[in-house]
């Protein structure tokens, strides 16, 4: 008799949960299941570094259920920001793909103006790019060992002062960010990218060709001290400039006085 009661009692207590599963649990969780939100999908291929416009978004109804918390909502949320990666038909859109500068990593290459370039130099050596700390907006020394065959270390005067606008690993992502976004599993530096003029690319080609590069900091910070260097340094590049186009001028004008030298007589006469 005790054992059947305990039977019925157990039997009770099944019934008892299988009911509040079926019309308590399982609506919760059918809730849960369909309600729905709005976010952002691309509808179109975009480029990384092209900006966002309305038409290549669309807002779609999908199901709440396990989307991920930092997805945008709504296009005007990203509307005008900038691609950092490209984007296909259907992608969902996070702050790690858009950024609001035209590209997080890369808005260098979006303000070139003509009067400066963007080359990059190979760092082969881990010491040789400052072991991987630099990053955008250092200003640094361009090291030249045996420069320009003269066996001697050299800071040629045109590279004194050169501004460091990225630092990018094998794979082609930058691998130092400006803002400190650094990840532990970060890649190693490969090359440098340096804003120069156009004589200083030049002499960094050809310093690239040789194979032996160093640089060392000069200075990191606000960008206002930042560009003091640089006007510096543009000062020595036009100081060189004027005096190279002097010594033209002067070797110009050597030489026609040579010709009217060397005019035999006869051909005096005939003038």
């Amino acid at each position: 008799m005790k054992l059947f009661k305990n039977r019925m009692v157990l039997g009770i207590t099944c019934i008892v949960v299988s009911l509040i599963i079926c019309f308590a649990i399982t609506p919760l969780i059918n809730v849960g299941l369909s309600r729905k939100t709005t976010v952002v999908r691309v509808n179109r291929e975009i480029k990384a570094g092209e900006q966002l416009t309305r038409n290549m978004l669309t807002e779609v109804e999908v199901g709440n259920y396990n989307l991920p918390a930092n997805v945008y909502y709504s296009i005007d949320e990203v509307n005008g920001m900038y691609a950092t990666a490209d984007l296909v038909v259907g992608d969902y859109l996070f702050p790690a793909k858009l950024s609001e500068d035209a590209g997080k990593e890369n808005t260098y290459l979006y303000h070139l103006n003509g009067e400066k370039q963007a080359i990059s130099i190979t760092i082969d050596k881990f010491a040789r790019g400052l072991s991987g700390k630099l990053k955008s907006g250092d200003i640094v020394s361009v090291v030249a060992p045996d420069y320009m065959g003269s066996r001697e270390t050299v800071i040629p005067q045109e590279l004194q002062y050169v501004e460091v606008i990225a630092v990018t690993a094998k794979s082609g992502y930058d691998a130092n960010l400006e803002n400190g976004e650094d990840t532990e599993d970060k890649e190693l530096p490969s090359t440098v990218t340096l804003l120069v003029r156009p004589e200083q690319a030049k002499i960094l080609a050809q310093l690239e060709a040789e194979g032996n590069i160093h640089l060392s900091l000069v200075y990191r910070g606000i960008a206002e001290n930042a560009a003091k260097f640089i006007a510096a340094q543009d000062t020595i590049l036009d100081e060189i400039k004027a005096a190279e186009e002097a010594e033209n001028e002067e070797e110009n004008a050597d030489g026609n006085d040579t010709e009217q030298e060397n005019s035999s007589p006869e051909e005096e006469k005939e003038e």
